[in-house]
């Protein structure tokens, strides 16, 4: 045990040691609160004094959430050493986060921004106080776990910092050397004499590493057998490196350095987090000082990033999974460029679904005000295009790859780390099985509601269908009644060209003898019609005479029937419509087939997911290779193992090989296999939903033009009855005419002449007075005229009842059509 004044601890309980200090776990002697020492070496005193004081007055002038706290500094009991004594931090480095197998491959993306915003954070108060840290790396980076169960990273180990403001420059090399900028590489592990002086980016370069390692789980520059054991390639690596690459591998031992311009597949960041990401790293691992970005415009960039909100996206079509970052202030339409920038869905054709509903975006909503997503709960992505894209489906790098082999041969050491790397690897493919099975879980769940917007789309189109449809009856109830009325509009009109024989065969077949004199009432049809030349044609009258042929010519000036043939084509448009819409219902009948049947297979894979095992057999071989990890860790640690600790051993080693065949085994043949299988069955239901969607925006579409059609037929047939509805009432005026011809003809025996036509006085009850003419003696035709005209009058008096039939429809007629 050890201690100074106030704190205590024990040399077991070592959280960390360097090259001047050891770091231990210590407790207040008055409180009993958990602090950590910082205990200097002999090594230490062999430093200038003013190089020994700077980080007690480095950590005296800092104060930062960010940044590991300084409660006091003094001294042990018997040797008089310096003690720091600082923050502690309960859940150790960054660095040993990414030890942890789990983190093989990265940092999941919720924790690197929380590194990203810890370390920014940080940064920033150094160099508001003018300070340079000169030994940024993960071991560096402390984490504590704050009341919220969220990370909280802290600066630490300031032994070699030193105020140095932007314009400064300084000569002296410290840090650790795979995170060291080339410049003080070349000089501090090189040992390659040079006059170079360094500033304040070479905190960034260090920086860009450590992120890039956060982010990935390994290092960028990686020379073969390693940076320790290859420095001249590894300063050759960060030298050479081209613009804009942020990583560079040698795979083979004098091979060629494979580039690389984005973060590899593995790593656990997505795409969206990627582009924002990879711009910052390319310019701040830039061995050019002069050409590498400043504190000011790496600031600006990563608080850009750290600003942005995420919206969760799942492209249904390509069945891929998107996270979208832009700034809460951002609208709609920026919105859709970074969806089409990662899906290349146009912004026009992408469609939305959220919580089994339509999500529609006004064009000006901000994006703080869209809904809540997460990566279990996005929006759903539907393009609309003609063409839809094609299946991506999720993207990843075999985890066959990444399993080490294993030796016969006991080697503690080689066998903890192959162990390490077979654990990193089963969690690596854990993890891609679960976004495998997150992501047909997304199909399914996106499926339901497409399927469930289309069946309301069908009943919304059928019942359109049965509004047209029921207008449509109407119509042709209309048609039937208006061409009864046109009839009638013609013989009063007379605007036909043919009508029926009938009214002028009874006129000519009793005064087939004789010319009827008409002027007073072709005079009288003048004045109160207005129009009496149509009559006057209809019954073959014409200059007072009745004309003896029964042909039918086309009234001078006007036109063949317009209104007869407007109705014909109205009839003709009617039964188009009703044949379209007939064809409509079969479709949408046969489309809310489809869609049950669709449904049934969605019910029928999620019963089979349901049963899917997979992931919790992976979970069961991961839980036991973590045991044997762990014995393997413990036994790295003993000087040497005994012959039943070897034995014990040589099976923990069998076993763990058998554990992660195991594993591949059931990863290849019962996650990726059945989720290739389950993408193509994917692939082609949405097909099949995409083209019922499509045929059901024409078939509306085309409803919709019935729809039109039939108001139009509409507009025509009132048209048609307005007028025939005048023409009605002149009907009944050309009655009463008939009527009082009628009169005239059934009182007379003789025949009629102009002469014989007189017209009545003011108490007269006829409109006309036409006395018969005396027979000529010896003319037999007397007689049989009269019979004629008896006969006539008979057939006269049945059109007139005809007549005040159709009058009676027309005016029922004109009622339906004002309502």
């Amino acid at each position: 045990m050890q201690s100074t004044p106030n704190y205590l601890w024990s040399t077991d309980d070592l959280l960390g040691q360097g090259a001047t200090a050891c770091v231990y776990k210590a407790r207040s002697k008055k409180s009993g609160e958990l602090v950590a020492v910082k205990v200097f070496n002999k090594a230490s005193y062999l430093r200038p004094h003013e190089v020994q004081m700077r980080e007690f007055e480095m950590l005296r002038k800092l104060n930062h959430k960010n940044i590991v706290k300084l409660f006091a500094v003094e001294e042990t009991g018997s040797s008089k050493q310096k003690v720091l004594v600082m923050e502690y931090c309960s859940s150790g480095s960054l660095l040993s986060v990414l030890e942890d197998p789990i983190n093989a491959f990265g940092l999941a993306e919720p924790e690197f921004l929380v590194v990203l915003q810890c370390v920014v954070a940080g940064m920033n108060h150094l160099r508001e106080n003018g300070v340079v840290h000169r030994d940024i790396k993960p071991g560096n980076i402390m984490r504590l776990v704050g009341e919220d169960g969220q990370s909280i990273y802290k600066l630490t180990d300031f032994g070699a910092a030193r105020e140095l403001e932007d314009d400064e420059k300084f000569v002296s090399v410290y840090g650790t050397e795979e995170y060291l900028h080339p410049d003080m590489y070349e000089r501090a592990v090189l040992r390659k004499p040079q006059q170079k002086a360094y500033g304040v980016t070479v905190d960034l370069w260090s920086i860009g590493v450590t992120f890039y390692h956060a982010a990935t789980g390994s290092l960028p520059f990686l020379p073969f057998g390693g940076p320790r054991r290859n420095k001249e390639t590894m300063y050759k690596i960060t030298t050479e490196k081209p613009p804009g690459a942020i990583a560079g591998v040698q795979r083979q031992e004098n091979g060629g350095i494979e580039w690389s311009y984005e973060l590899p597949l593995t790593c656990q960041l997505s795409a969206g987090l990627k582009d924002q990401l990879v711009p910052i790293l390319a310019n701040i691992l830039e061995v050019d000082q002069e050409k590498c970005w400043g504190f000011d415009q790496f600031f600006a960039e990563t608080n850009d990033i750290l600003h942005r909100i995420a919206v969760d996206v799942f492209s249904l079509q390509q069945a891929s999974s998107h996270r979208i970052y832009i700034h809460s202030y951002n609208t709609t339409s920026k919105f859709l460029d970074a969806v089409f920038k990662q899906t290349d869905v146009v912004p026009h054709h992408q469609e939305y679904f959220f919580e089994g509903h339509p999500y529609e975006l006004d064009p000006n909503l901000q994006a703080h005000n869209f809904c809540r997503t997460a990566r279990h709960s996005p929006l759903i992505l539907l393009s609309c295009a003609e063409q839809p894209e094609d299946v991506v489906g999720v993207r990843y790098r075999d985890p066959a790859l990444d399993f080490p082999k294993f030796v016969p041969k006991v080697d503690v050491v080689a066998d903890c780390r192959a162990a390490k790397s077979a654990v990193g690897a089963v969690h690596q493919a854990l993890r891609i099985a679960q976004e495998l099975r997150r992501c047909q879980e997304l199909e399914v769940r996106g499926m339901h509601w497409v399927i469930g917007n289309l069946r309301s789309e069908c009943l919304r189109v059928l019942e359109q269908r049965r509004g047209v449809h029921a207008v449509l009856s109407g119509l042709q109830l209309m048609e039937g009644k208006t061409r009864g009325l046109v009839w009638i509009g013609l013989i009063s009109a007379g605007s036909g060209s043919t009508q029926p024989c009938q009214l002028r065969e009874v006129a000519a077949s009793h005064l087939a003898q004789r010319q009827l004199t008409t002027t007073r009432f072709g005079n009288k049809l003048h004045t109160q019609l207005g129009r009496g030349d149509g009559l006057f044609s209809l019954l073959g009258i014409q200059d007072g005479f009745l004309l003896p042929s029964c042909s039918y010519e086309a009234v001078p000036g006007g036109s063949t029937l317009p209104a007869l043939k407007d109705v014909a084509a109205v009839k003709m448009r009617l039964q188009r419509v009703v044949e379209e819409l007939s064809q409509c219902s079969h479709s949408i009948f046969d489309f809310q087939g489809a869609l049950d049947g669709i449904v049934s297979e969605l019910v029928q894979h999620g019963q089979q997911a349901h049963e899917d095992k997979s992931i919790q057999q992976i979970e069961c071989c991961l839980e036991k290779m973590q045991l044997i990890y762990k014995q393997f860790r413990k036994a790295r640690t003993c000087p040497g193992l005994g012959y039943n600790e070897e034995q014990i051993h040589k099976l923990d080693k069998v076993n763990l090989g058998h554990l992660a065949r195991k594993v591949l085994l059931i990863f290849q043949e019962e996650c990726a296999q059945k989720y290739q299988e389950a993408l193509a069955l994917h692939s082609s239901r949405t097909r099949k939903v995409c083209e019922i969607k499509k045929h059901l925006k024409r078939i509306s579409n085309c409803i919709s033009g019935c729809s039109v059609e039939a108001g139009e037929c509409q507009d025509c047939l009132q048209l048609v009855g307005t007028a025939g509805g005048c023409a009605g009432y002149r009907a009944g005026r050309v009655l009463a005419l008939y009527s009082e011809f009628l009169a005239l003809c059934s009182g007379g025996t003789g025949q009629i002449s102009a002469g014989s036509c007189a017209r009545e006085g003011p108490g007269s009850h006829s409109a006309f007075a036409c006395s018969p003419e005396p027979s000529t003696p010896g003319d037999g035709s007397a007689v049989s005229a009269g019979d004629s005209l008896s006969m006539g009058a008979a057939q006269m008096q049945e059109l007139l009842e005809q007549m005040k039939s159709v009058t009676c429809n027309l005016q029922s007629n004109n009622g339906i059509i004002e309502r």
